[in-house]
């Protein structure tokens, strides 16, 4: 009997991908797992997801283990106080008495909880893929004999640094909260130093890995992220005039959200223009007070949960794309509007520039955190078809040539598989 083959003519491998959190539709977690699942196993290896709430939405081909948790922080009720009922291991009293004392559990819960779900399995897999979950328990099961490599998106050092920040002109209270929920960190960090390889998505936070987390540059390599070239795509309808969209898979600093409402307030003095923000606001936080005293209610709108068909839609609708942010390790919205085709300004900060292209190639730069240069380059857009145009056909080019998640797949294939084999 002639022995199977994967696609680039070596053994399939066999591969449990484990995410701590995998929300479906805003977030790159969710996106993540559910395209590279599917393409490695349409390259002829087999995956099976673990994964804690919310859950991703796979698609045929990649099995699916869940590991529920209390879910602490779901929609709508985060920070929920759970029934007694709820409570079923020492893991669910940890995962509640971190979150009283205002620390963030759930990169340490779900690695404990998938040690214990993949105790005796070892002759299952050939290797673990954690997606930057980095807890303590990916070392068990390095110790139970798995091999284990991990991918890090970004250092969360990074939100950390920027929530600091933002957190001292708030009171010593949330100062202190602030810095309790980013304790996870320290794990992290001695967690990563001690896989044998690391993958991540950028040269940016190839460099920010090596500075943050100390982890030597020999153990990393880049593998960027992808987008469905063939689900978005540039619209058939016209576009919304003086639509602008965004994306924001988490109300904090980092996303840069209170200078791109700034801009937006700017540009209504001179046109009709309307944001909508992919994601939820977070009540009482900067973003909707922003709003208030802007005055622009009327002309901002957040949309969450939508279905991908939907999401494309709306990128395909707007004039304009905007990614503000104070950094980003890679920016999946980025090439998500443009494979739409849609005409992007976007920050300067973290991996923007090398994910984007070139100024007023693919994209406009701007410097982050910086109402007035944001209004300015929207404005450029806005006033200017032929530009438009030109950058966003430009920028749909540059996703598919270098973007597509079955180049990622590929290159992750090539990285399992020197791991494998330096590991025997």
């Amino acid at each position: 009997m002639q022995a199977q083959t994967a696609a680039d003519g070596g053994r399939p491998l066999r591969i449990a991908l484990l995410s701590y959190r995998s929300k479906p539709h805003c977030g790159g977690q969710g996106v993540y797992v559910r395209a590279l699942s599917r393409e490695l196993v349409a390259l002829g290896h087999s995956v099976e997801v673990v994964s804690g709430p919310p859950y991703p939405e796979l698609d045929p081909g990649p099995a699916l283990t869940t590991l529920p948790s209390l879910d602490l922080y779901r929609e709508p009720d985060p920070f929920r106080v759970p029934h007694l009922r709820e409570f079923r291991s020492a893991t669910d009293v940890l995962e509640f008495l971190m979150m009283c004392t205002a620390a963030f559990p759930e990169p340490l819960t779900f690695s404990l909880r998938a040690a214990k779900a993949l105790k005796g399995r070892q002759g299952e897999f050939d290797l673990v893929h954690d997606n930057q979950t980095l807890g303590y328990g990916m070392l068990l099961l390095q110790r139970a004999g798995f091999t284990v490599v991990a991918n890090v998106h970004h250092p969360i050092t990074e939100d950390r640094r920027h929530d600091i920040v933002a957190a001292r002109t708030q009171g010593i209270k949330k100062r202190l909260s602030t810095r309790r929920w980013y304790s996870f960190l320290r794990m992290q960090g001695r967690v990563v130093r001690r896989m044998p390889a690391v993958m991540t998505v950028s040269q940016n936070s190839f460099v920010d890995i090596v500075r943050d987390f100390r982890v030597p540059a020999e153990k990393l390599t880049v593998v960027p992220v992808g987008v469905e070239v063939d689900v978005f795509r540039p619209p058939t309808a016209p576009r919304v005039p003086g639509r602008i969209v965004a994306t924001a898979s988490a109300d904090v600093p980092l996303k840069g959200l209170v200078p791109l409402l700034e801009a937006v307030a700017k540009l209504r003095t001179e046109r009709d223009v309307e944001l909508v923000v992919v994601g939820r606001p977070k009540p009482g936080g900067a973003a909707a007070a922003a709003i208030d005293r802007l005055g622009i209610a009327d002309c901002v709108r957040f949309v969450f949960g939508v279905p991908e068909a939907e999401l494309v839609e709306l990128f395909g609708s707007a004039e304009v794309a905007v990614v503000p942010s104070l950094y980003e390790g890679f920016s999946l919205p980025a090439i998500e509007t443009l494979a739409c085709a849609t005409p992007l300004v976007a920050t300067t900060a973290g991996a923007l520039p090398e994910v984007v292209g070139p100024d007023g190639v693919s994209a406009l730069h701007v410097p982050p955190g910086d109402p007035e240069a944001l209004a300015a380059a929207i404005g450029r857009v806005l006033d200017d078809p032929e530009l438009a145009a030109r950058l966003g056909a430009a920028g749909r080019a540059r996703v598919v040539e270098f973007y597509t998640w079955r180049a990622v797949a590929e290159k992750t294939v090539a990285w399992y598989r020197t791991v494998v084999n330096e590991e025997k």
